[in-house]
């Protein structure tokens, strides 16, 4: 079996050895023996000591920290997916370092257009509604009709008052928002973006503001919600939140009809 320490040094040693240095900035050398950069100009690139890397390239045993991690990865020019494999062979948690999509991928809103009948939309790990197709907006809210600013689905929850009348268990909606905001805050502490909402909620919304209190974390990203339509009736949907692994701060939310009635009542809603 093939130790973590191990699968790290080789690694680090493959990646090193297939970088150009004038990628770098660094001048091609003549003298040059092997292809790629030298321990050195790694350890220099990255602000640690040469020891340190030929340590780990050995694999003698070291678990770098994440400021070391996130050294290395800028040092060696690590695409994403070379970034998060070496996070997770460190045991290391990846800094928040990309900004959060504002828009939805294109291939994932030609997905939520294509599902139709089926509702579905695109969100961000805000909740900011990116992408939505018609029979989303029909069960739920026409996202469109909202400032691009306001397009976010756990506030909308709580502001609007086409929203508020429309969950029969309004109290899980609530409390399953502040979980998704808190899970989403603590992994990205420093978008400010998402500062200014979770206060938002937290100053309009007393039951938020309760639950926020209370430490709520418990995320739902599978489960049922019960609708009273003021079109349709009694619908009861079973929802599934997909996070794609080419964006995955991007998620798609598919909602289905839970029982015969209720595909009744949604086939009628967006024929």
């Amino acid at each position: 079996m093939i130790s973590t320490t191990a699968e790290l040094a080789a690694f680090l040693r493959t990646r090193r050895e297939r970088l150009d240095p004038r990628a770098v900035g660094l001048p091609e050398r003549r003298s040059r023996r092997t292809p790629g950069l030298r321990r050195e100009e790694v350890a220099e690139l990255a602000g640690i000591s040469v020891d340190y890397v030929v340590r780990l390239e050995q694999a003698r045993g070291l678990r770098p920290s994440a400021d070391v991690v996130e050294a290395l990865a800028g040092a060696l020019r690590l695409a994403p997916d070379e970034r998060a494999y070496l996070y997770g062979l460190t045991r290391q948690r990846p800094r928040g370092t990309a900004e959060p999509a504002t828009t939805a991928d294109p291939a994932l809103a030609a997905l939520v257009a294509d599902l139709a009948p089926r509702p579905a939309m695109v969100l961000n790990h805000r909740y900011d509604v990116l992408a939505w197709n018609d029979a989303m907006a029909r069960l739920f809210l026409d996202f469109g009709t909202l400032p691009p600013a306001r397009r976010n689905a756990i506030l909308v929850c709580l502001v609007d008052p086409r929203m508020r009348t429309l969950y029969a268990d309004r109290d899980q909606v609530v409390r399953d928002g502040v979980a998704h905001l808190r899970t989403a805050w603590a992994a990205h502490p420093d978008d400010r973006v998402l500062g200014a909402l979770i206060a938002e909620c937290v100053a309009g919304d007393e039951q938020f503001a309760r639950l926020w209190a209370s430490g709520e974390v418990r995320v739902n990203a599978r489960g049922h919600k019960v609708l009273h339509h003021p079109d349709a009736g009694v619908i009861t949907t079973r929802f599934e939140t997909l996070r794609p692994v080419q964006d995955p701060g991007q998620l798609v939310v598919v909602h289905r009809a839970a029982d015969a009635t209720s595909q009744s009542a949604l086939d009628a809603l967006t024929a």
